[in-house]
């Protein structure tokens, strides 16, 4: 027996806000490795593991796991958090790429919040 929330066909509304926050995410891991190893490194390159964490969504996202699209919208702020502190203090390409992470962050979250009320929506129907 399947629940709403372990639906195998998703709508159309679920699939967009999915391949939303999958691309968006996947962008913000590539822009937080760029930026700390390539375009702007601060120096011996550790603030790219901040990437890390990120990598552990983009499978989950895929598959359509409520817990990833649950924990991804809140830990996100981290990154928006760091976007805003670091478009104030950094000049250049760097506020440039702040500026880039802030909206990506702003996008995941509110993709991941499509998906999360979608869901829900649909299993309180069912």
């Amino acid at each position: 027996m399947s629940t709403a929330l372990e639906r195998t066909e998703p709508t159309a509304a679920e699939r967009l806000s999915r391949n939303l926050a999958f691309a968006a995410t996947i962008a913000l891991i590539l822009l937080c490795l760029a930026w700390e190893l390539w375009l702007a490194p601060t120096g011996s390159g550790t603030l790219a593991a901040k990437a890390l964490p990120l990598l552990a969504a983009p499978i989950g996202l895929w598959r359509y796991r409520m817990y990833t699209y649950r924990w991804l919208a809140l830990a996100i702020w981290l990154y928006v958090l760091e976007g805003l502190v670091r478009s104030t203090s950094e000049g250049g390409l760097g506020q440039w790429l702040a500026g880039a992470e802030v909206v990506l962050g702003v996008v995941i979250f509110t993709a991941c919040t499509a998906q999360i009320r979608q869901r829900l929506a649909a299993a309180k129907a069912a």
